[in-house]
């Protein structure tokens, strides 16, 4: 029974676990199952079309420029039908002389090579945002799934452009077989008057809608989003009640049953079909009382007489919705044509799917057997050998697959105890995340972007440094490492926005000792914060005392935020684009919302996951109690939060024109020729009046002692009048993920906008801050065209902090931006200030950038 019990649970739900790399990257799929409409040049052909690859040319590219109205494509044959989830495409990169990528394409897609399909997202959309550099991979996840063997990426462009693309596409084999089915279209169900209508029609069905039938395809019956018990609530975000399932009223159809056919890719031994459907009797809705199913060995030839005959046991106490699993008795056909007779006034189901085989033999799941381990079960053909012969079999079989459950049931207690062995021990990181400054003869560790080595001719030998070595923990040793970093760290742990402005006055020594705080990686994962982000540290805030009284803003309700899409997300939430319904009346005058005639307003909702520790969510908590004290007009403002009920969420501006990082990348220097060609542009004044904005906002946060530690134009959202303000959505997002380092594949760190001391020391201070300004400041003057230090490696960006730790004068700079005033850069490099003492403060940078 247990055995049963898991192989049917893992057959339903492996399809929203259906994330797997199908081969573009590592080959499996080969060269001759790639092609395309055009190619520019040989060395620019298909089979360059891979992933986080740079072979030829660097990626496939269109012959010519792509014109708006092109269809150009790359198409890729999987060798099999296939549950298509996920698509990640990258420009070419070409080791840093490309610089092509597309911003948008389309996906059509093909079950026989023959009829071609066009995708559309679960709202009617058919375009994709792609990419917006030529290195950087964007992952977007299909809703609905494809099931396909053909795919076809299409570019597409307003202007006319040169595009270039890579590609990795992701999900599992489909081994339902199943390439089609055919039924009456789902019906709508009218309530008391004053409530909205129920629509429940299969709304991504890819066939032929005619005559209130649906034909030759697939659609929400397949897509792997299992209804819940109550079928007013759906799963996807911003969408009519009842969508996730497909419904029939009684008597509407001229009988009393519902006949739907299915059609498979071959012949198949059928041994179960598994229905899933909703039973909130209350509301006159009931799984099916029985069903007839009958069965077609070929296409041409006509159905068998016997049908296969299910009588459902109806339940009048359980409301949930469930599956129904109807046994098919090993019957051999290519298709089948099954009648559910209904048992109350309506019937609904949100999923289908069959256990079948070939000879005898029958799988059901969708997981790679090459990547992931799978359950199967293979029954021998009646035919070919005795029923008493079978028992023997089946009972061994039972047995030995049992023995094997309690062996790795026991092997995972085992794990888990270790783990949490190990979790109490002292950790290292020093393998992970070292300094290499031994000699030039060092192996120099390439990474995405790779780029050639700019550090390698420093002069050997020098003294090794570990990253967070233990000496840099103890105040004696780091100050006879490094004498006047003591007096510097004294003045700033003080007063230095490391703590809140109530924390107690500290003696010199003790402002030192907890001005280099140990870098345990219990430290380094909070750095991330709930969602991924890390919003104004504080650490000095308890949270011991931290209740509702605490948060100064409003509840909101939450069945008036609608989903838009998901903006990232971290180790322990999620942050999503939300509708607000009715915020403006909600906030009352003065609130910081663009003016919508009360309709809704888009917003950023934090959203902590129902598996988050209670650490995380105190943290959520002191977050919200954090950002509900602030009040600037260039801070991101804490509208409202819904903490009656989990999931706890907070509710913040979200800003209509987007990061400054992706504004200014699509924008170019204003200019006769921009004015001309109507081409999006910015004067040298837009950018200065950016960058006073975002001085003004760390201003107001270095008065409060709050340190942000990530500080960055991805970081920065502005509105309709270019009104800048200072957010943490940047490390939560899939955009920007190349921006960050990763310590032990757990914590990350944006190590190019960090202050030396806060790599090497883990010392977040306002000076640290002030650093993390300077190199903003170098992102808006060369418009985000490209990444700090983008001739650097990751490891070569560590080890120039080593350099600035020497001030041996071998620390590399950032190179002045050609926009850029000489004033201006001299301000920036008075913020890289090796010493901390000598950085301007944000108060200073303020007026000087205000005055001048």
């Amino acid at each position: 029974v247990i055995f049963w019990i898991f192989v049917l649970d893992s057959v339903s739900h492996s399809r929203t676990h259906c994330r797997y790399p199908l081969g573009m990257e590592d080959g499996r799929i080969k060269d001759h199952d790639i092609t395309a409409s055009s190619q520019w040049y040989e060395t620019t052909g298909p089979q360059y079309a891979r992933l986080n690859r740079e072979e030829g040319d660097g990626a496939w590219c269109p012959a010519g420029l792509l014109q708006p109205s092109d269809t150009q494509y790359l198409q890729v044959d999987l060798g099999q039908l296939t549950f298509l989830t996920v698509v990640g495409t990258q420009g070419r990169y070409a080791r840093n002389s490309g610089n092509e990528f597309a911003r948008m394409y389309r996906l059509n897609y093909s079950r026989d090579g023959l009829l071609w399909k066009s995708w559309k997202n679960r709202l009617g959309d058919k375009i994709m945002k792609a990419n917006d550099n030529s290195y950087a991979s964007v992952i977007k996840d299909l809703h609905p799934p494809v099931i396909s063997r053909f795919i076809r990426l299409i570019p597409v462009t307003q202007v006319p452009n040169t595009v270039c693309m890579r590609v990795e596409l992701y999900g599992c084999p489909w081994h339902d077989g199943l390439i089609s089915y055919s039924s009456p279209e789902g019906q709508q169900m009218y309530s008391s008057p004053g409530y909205p209508i129920v629509s429940l029609n299969d709304s991504t069905y890819d066939g032929v809608h005619e005559r209130r039938k649906l034909s030759g395809g697939l659609g929400q019956l397949t897509d792997g989003v299992i209804g819940q018990d109550d079928f007013l609530v759906t799963r996807q975000y911003h969408v009519w009640q009842g969508y996730d399932y497909v419904g029939w009223k009684n008597g509407s159809l001229g009988s009393g049953h519902v006949e739907m056919e299915f059609v498979f890719d071959k012949q198949r031994n059928f041994t179960s079909m598994k229905v899933h459907c909703n039973n909130m009797f209350q509301s006159g809705v009931k799984i099916f009382s029985s069903v007839s199913c009958s069965f077609k060995p070929r296409l041409l030839a006509n159905w068998e007489a016997e049908p296969a005959e299910f009588h459902t046991v109806l339940d009048d106490r359980n409301p949930s919705a469930r599956y129904v699993t109807v046994p098919l008795g090993r019957r051999t056909a290519k298709a089948l044509r099954c009648r559910f007779t209904f048992a109350d006034m309506w019937m609904m189901f949100s999923e289908i799917s069959f256990q079948s085989g070939e000879k005898g033999r029958w799988v059901n799941t969708v997981i790679p057997t090459q990547m992931t381990p799978v359950v199967t079960s293979a029954w021998p053909n009646e035919e070919s050998q005795p029923d008493n012969g079978n028992t023997p079999v089946l009972i061994g079989c039972l047995v030995t697959i049992i023995l094997l459950l309690v062996v790795i049931i026991f092997l995972i207690l085992r794990c888990q105890y270790v783990c949490k062995v190990l979790e109490k021990a002292p950790r290292r990181i020093l393998e992970e995340v070292t300094v290499r400054l031994s000699s030039s003869s060092d192996t120099v560790i390439l990474q995405t972007p790779p780029v050639p080595p700019r550090v390698s001719q420093m002069d050997p030998p020098y003294e090794r440094i570990f990253l967070l070595d233990p000496q840099y923990q103890d105040p004696a040793a780091l100050r006879n490492k490094l004498p006047e970093l003591s007096q510097s760290a004294e003045a700033s742990a003080c007063g230095g926005g490391y703590a809140e402005p109530d924390v107690t006055q500290c003696t010199p020594h003790q402002c030192f000792h907890n001005s280099v705080p140990h870098y345990a990686e219990t430290d380094i994962v909070s750095l991330q914060g709930v969602t991924g982000s890390n919003m104004y540290a504080v650490p000095a805030l308890t949270v011991d005392s931290l209740t509702r009284k605490d948060i100064s803003v409003a509840e909101f309700p939450r069945h008036r935020l609608f989903f838009r899409e998901k903006l990232g997300e971290g180790q322990f939430g999620e942050v999503h684009l939300c509708e607000a319904e009715g915020l403006p009346e909600f906030l009352g005058e003065g609130a910081p919302l663009p003016d919508r005639d009360g309709r809704s307003v888009l917003v950023a909702v934090k959203q902590l996951r129902a598996d988050a520790t209670n650490n995380a969510r105190n943290d959520f908590l002191k977050e919200i109690k954090i950002m509900s004290r602030l009040n600037d007009p260039n801070i991101i403002q804490l509208l409202c939060v819904c903490v009656s009920s989990d999931p706890l969420c907070m509710v913040t501006e979200y800003m209509e024109n987007g990061d400054l990082n992706m504004f200014l990348s699509q924008r170019e220097m204003e200019s006769t020729l921009t004015h001309a060609n109507n081409i999006p542009s910015v004067s040298l004044s837009d950018l200065l009046h950016m960058s006073v904005q975002i001085s003004s906002g760390m201003r107001y946060l270095a008065s409060l002692n709050f340190v942000h530690r990530d500080l960055a134009t991805r970081n920065c959202l502005l509105d309709r009048r270019l009104t800048i303000k200072i957010a943490d959505f940047g490390m939560s997002r899939n955009l920007y993920s190349s921006d960050y380092y990763r310590i032990q594949g757990r914590a990350v760190l944006p190590i190019r906008w960090m202050a030396w001391e806060s790599i090497l020391l883990g010392k977040f201070t306002t000076a640290s801050d002030v650093w993390a300004f300077g190199v903003t400041l170098w992102e808006i003057f060369t418009l985000c065209k490209e990444q700090p230090y983008s001739l650097l490696s990751d490891e070569q960006v560590i080890e120039n902090t080593g350099e600035f730790f020497r001030n041996q004068g071998r620390q590399i700079f950032l190179f002045p931006p050609p926009l850029c005033p000489s004033s201006l850069f001299e301000l920036m490099m008075r913020c890289w200030d090796r010493d901390i003492a000598d950085r301007p403060t944000f108060e200073g940078l303020y007026q000087m950038e205000s005055s001048g």
